[in-house]
């Protein structure tokens, strides 16, 4: 092996910072050959990541951060056919909750590496103007996405903290789109409060907000959620963190291949924003490799 150790050290409030430290002990004991990269930067991170790849290929990555910097090396890992194990030192971990690796500490991680051979999973890949980008967790659009808006402006508040105020301050005032959907060519036009195209099963945490999704059966579970009073949501709301949510009437699921969204809308995904609809999505199956626990 030889493992690119990429590092978000202020990731999760400085966990990858920690959780860095203990896979460089782990890894340096278990006789491996690895190149720690943890620049000041995402971009710098990935320039060096490229810079030595080109003299010395690499044959394994190691995220260590959340789910942004795992969304960031996707494409790399995509691009050079090079399995990626997400450790799980960020906010929400929810790559890693649906891959198994989240709770695994450093020793558990590397032996996982060690012990087992890297399985293919699918991948969205989602058209924006022109732009094609990768997730692997949900690609959604709605009043989660204003949460999101409204939480980025929120610099000095830091965690989970920001999502619930601005999940406050979004909700009084929300009012549902109407969105033209495109499912595998059947269009339709209908109001939601939420569109979620899910690749994994859950998002922001661990709501698993499409908890039957499978990574490995070639489709998007996408949920739609109907037009409800605001107090209805709030009650049903919790039950999205145990799946229970799906039985809701106003929840609407079904799978897909494909999926086109126009609307007066933001998209996020994997927590990144993608900027205001129209959007197109698409499952490619067995698109990149990663370590299953």
């Amino acid at each position: 092996m030889n493992i690119a150790l990429v590092v978000n050290s202020t990731s999760g409030g400085g966990k990858g910072r920690r959780f860095g430290e203990k896979l460089v002990r782990t890894l340096s004991q278990s006789g491996l050959h690895f190149t720690l990269i943890r620049e000041k930067s995402l971009k710098e991170s990935l320039t060096t990541f490229e810079r030595i790849h080109e003299k010395d290929p690499f044959t394994t990555i190691v995220s260590v951060g959340g789910d942004g910097l795992a969304h960031a090396l996707f494409p790399t890992a995509i691009k050079y056919r090079i399995p990626i194990l997400v450790a799980p030192a960020g906010t929400g971990n929810d790559f890693a909750r649906s891959i198994g690796t989240f709770g695994l500490d450093a020793e558990k991680l590397v032996s996982l590496m060690i012990s087992r051979t890297p399985v293919n999973v699918d991948m969205g890949l989602v058209q924006h103007k022109g732009v094609d980008i990768w997730f692997g967790q949900v690609l959604s659009t709605g009043f989660d996405s204003l949460v999101n808006e409204r939480a980025n402006d929120y610099k000095f508040i830091k965690g989970k903290l920001k999502y619930v105020i601005a999940t406050a301050r979004e909700l009084p005032f929300f009012v549902p789109r109407t969105y033209k959907i495109s499912i595998d060519g059947k269009s339709r036009e209908t109001g939601s409060m939420l569109v979620a195209i899910a690749n994994g099963k859950s998002y922001g945490g661990g709501m698993q907000v499409c908890p039957d999704a499978d990574f490995q059966d070639g489709l998007f579970d996408v949920l739609l959620l109907k037009p409800i009073p605001v107090r209805e949501f709030i009650r049903v709301f919790p039950r999205v963190f145990s799946g229970k949510h799906i039985s809701h009437p106003a929840v609407e699921i079904q799978r897909c291949s494909s999926i086109t969204l126009e609307s007066n809308a933001i998209a996020y995904a994997d927590g990144e924003r993608i900027g205001p609809l129209p959007i197109t999505a698409t499952v490619v199956p067995a698109a990149m490799l990663t370590w299953v626990a």
